[in-house]
């Protein structure tokens, strides 16, 4: 299957001249899928005019090293869960390559969600994301499926195409067609999660003849969420998947990235965007939010929730933060955002 070709935006060009829109009429119009408003998980990081904040495990900073402490990633997460963030994202990272620097939380996506679940009560769950590739989608539906019911429909499943190509050769799948495997493995997760015996004809995975059904199947449709641009066309992002959270994202581009998804979508639902920001906090509340490389936003807690807000008025839905860059102490990192830009971003 040959790959997709990738439309150039400016978000890519670093390209700041592009004038801000007002997507808030236009939002307005459009619905969230009733099946997906059922979901706790999905409802509560995506809120229609509202900007979430989610935090990526083990939602504290390690600047120094590749590899963080995760003996608090559980207190840690028990306090997100209390002070209101909208959720907790873990990623999936088999390897340690130090061209890269960086393991995630280190310990293993699905066994950690485990541990979240049985450790939180409101907060929503999900991976940010999966590397579908190189995972088994029977063993991704299984596990996706479980962990929805386990917490009540408070998962999300994030599905990403991975970007280091030095993991590719240890799971014998090619680097170059991971765009079509990604659409492949997709597929076939909603298909196990949504159909009774489902039968489907795999290219690059197993084959599905009816004969034999996935269980447990969720209790409402299970979202799932692109994470990253997979290698695929917008018009696949903006009708197959039912979120997209990117990174690297020009600000100035955020409205016309959400006025394109609409303008691809069925003109009816609700498309959320979201996107990452490494995230470095000042212990100055009111030092100015500087964003570097479209990525690495540094200051202090009230500048960026103004910054998120201003954001929100162009469309997005959801900020998922990486504080490996922060140095404070995790606790009071997680209280300065709590008191200085949950409220913010909650006003009407």
């Amino acid at each position: 299957m040959s790959e997709v070709s990738l439309p150039r935006f400016s978000v890519l060009s670093g390209d700041n001249s592009l004038p801000l829109v007002d997507t808030a009429p236009m939002q307005a119009a459009l619905q969230m899928p009733a099946a997906l408003a059922q979901q706790p998980g999905f409802a509560r990081v995506f809120v229609p005019g509202r900007v979430t904040l989610g935090l990526v495990a083990p939602f504290k900073g390690y600047p120094d090293s590749p590899l963080p402490d995760a003996s608090d990633m559980c207190e840690l997460a028990q306090l997100a869960d209390e002070l209101g963030f909208a959720a907790l994202w873990v990623r999936d990272v088999p390897f340690f390559d130090p061209a890269f620097g960086d393991v995630g939380q280190g310990l293993d996506a699905l066994v950690t969600l485990g541990l979240l679940a049985a450790r939180t009560r409101h907060i929503a769950l999900g991976t940010a994301g999966l590397v579908a590739p190189l995972r088994s989608p029977v063993h991704v539906a299984k596990a996706a499926a479980s962990v929805a019911l386990m917490t009540g429909g408070r998962f999300v499943l994030g599905l990403s195409s991975g970007d280091r190509p030095v993991e590719y050769p240890a799971f014998g799948v090619d680097f170059e067609h991971r765009a079509g495997v990604f659409r492949e493995a997709w597929t076939m997760v909603r298909a196990l999660t949504q159909q009774s015996f489902p039968k489907f004809a795999s290219e690059y995975f197993g084959q599905l003849n009816g004969a034999v059904d996935m269980v447990p199947k969720p209790a409402a449709r299970l979202p799932m969420v692109a994470i990253g641009r997979a290698r695929q066309q917008l018009q696949w992002l903006a009708r197959e998947s039912d979120a997209w959270i990117w990174h690297g994202v020009n600000p100035a581009d955020t409205g016309r990235i959400v006025q394109t998804l609409t303008a691809m979508g069925d003109g009816k639902t609700w498309h959320p965007f979201g996107y990452a920001n490494f995230v470095e906090l000042d212990e100055n509340p009111a030092a100015p939010a500087q964003l570097f490389n479209n990525i690495y936003l540094r200051g202090g807690s009230r500048s960026m929730a103004q910054f998120w807000r201003e954001q929100g008025a162009q469309g997005l839905a959801h900020v998922v933060i990486n504080l490996k860059p922060t140095r404070r102490p995790a606790v009071e990192v997680l209280h300065d955002l709590a008191e200085n830009v949950l409220p913010v971003l909650t006003q009407d």
